[in-house]
């Protein structure tokens, strides 16, 4: 009760901000301490969270890629930030986040450029209504919300180690997960059972993939750190937002629980707030590996906690794109 007061109320947490803060007003704060000529990759960035993300970074002087399944919607985000901001660099990829080859083809096409990399946002979301498969015959919402972000991370992960390594700026990992990761329990959680599914069910797929997500991170900034690499990896939780995902559950949940949701949902400059944060602010230097909400450090479940199932699924994960040719074997 304590926790839902202080969110409505939007009381401020160690970090300065609360559950009303904007991602503009976090921003402006992390203005004076901010490394000029940042690049920074958003999926999902067409519309929403993401959308609102690059908006906010691209207002103050850093370069966006936004990978765009749907390019001509990308070309109406990039305009529209643009009229508000002219001085903005864009760059507009096309990628779909459900494709393997569909990945490394952006990821050629973005090391071409030439481009540092200082920030890479794993924003976009996935919610399916029904059990369908990626082109890669993976169950769809696994397949672009972990699997994706996964090929995606570790494609760019060495152009990311270069760039802090030459400029002296940490590089920043951002895995947008969901508190909904707190509905799955141990045993149902199997990366075998995730590929295939014998019986669907879209919230608990979309739940599973939020916990991997956080799973990913935890893993991830352990193996960044034994590599002595500067650049960090956290997770967060962006907060309820009346977002195509919220719209997606519209039939799958009852109006009173809706309209109940309604009191708890975040404006999208809200809902970008802790991703900005994450990505910027200066007391996130030596933070690796944690979990967020609100832009402040937050408890996830014992299952994302886990250092064993954290270990387990980066290795499996790794296995199966091995197994595919999409990665080199380790060692």
């Amino acid at each position: 009760m304590k926790a839902t007061a202080k969110y409505l109320a939007g009381i401020e947490g160690p970090s300065g901000y609360g559950s009303k803060s904007t991602a503009e007003q976090v921003t402006q704060d992390c203005l004076c301490s901010m490394q000029s000529h940042l690049t920074a990759i958003i999926t999902g960035a067409t519309s929403g969270i993401g959308a609102e993300t690059a908006r906010v970074l691209a207002k103050n002087g850093v370069r966006i890629i936004i990978p765009a399944r749907d390019l001509i919607k990308a070309a109406e985000v990039k305009e529209s930030i643009q009229n508000e901001s002219p001085a903005a660099e864009i760059i507009l990829l096309e990628m779909d986040l459900s494709s393997f080859a569909s990945i490394q083809k952006f990821c050629s096409d973005f090391l071409s450029l030439g481009l540092p990399l200082h920030i890479l946002i794993n924003n976009a979301g996935k919610y399916s209504h029904r059990l369908e498969y990626s082109e890669d015959k993976i169950e769809m919402t696994f397949a672009t919300n972990y699997l994706g972000h996964f090929l995606l991370t570790e494609m760019l992960l060495g152009k990311m180690v270069e760039t802090a390594a030459e400029s002296g700026i940490q590089g920043r990992i951002i895995n947008v997960s969901s508190v909904i990761h707190k509905w799955v329990k141990k045993e149902d959680f199997c990366f075998s059972k995730m590929l295939n599914p014998k019986s669907y069910n879209a919230t608990q797929a979309y739940a599973q993939s939020k916990l991997a997500n956080i799973l990913h991170a935890k893993e991830l900034a352990r193996k960044l750190k034994a590599g002595n690499a500067n650049v960090t990896v956290n997770a967060l939780h962006p907060g309820i937002v009346n977002t195509g995902i919220i719209r997606d559950y519209k039939g799958f949940i009852s109006d009173s629980i809706c309209f109940m949701i309604s009191k708890l949902l975040k404006s999208i400059s809200q809902g970008a707030a802790t991703t900005c944060y994450v990505a910027l602010s200066p007391h996130m230097g030596v933070v690796s590996g944690n979990y967020f909400a609100d832009c402040n450090e937050s408890p996830c479940s014992v299952l994302a906690n886990n250092e064993i199932e954290a270990r387990k699924l980066w290795e499996q994960t790794r296995h199966t794109f091995t197994k595919r040719q999409l990665l080199k074997p380790l060692g």
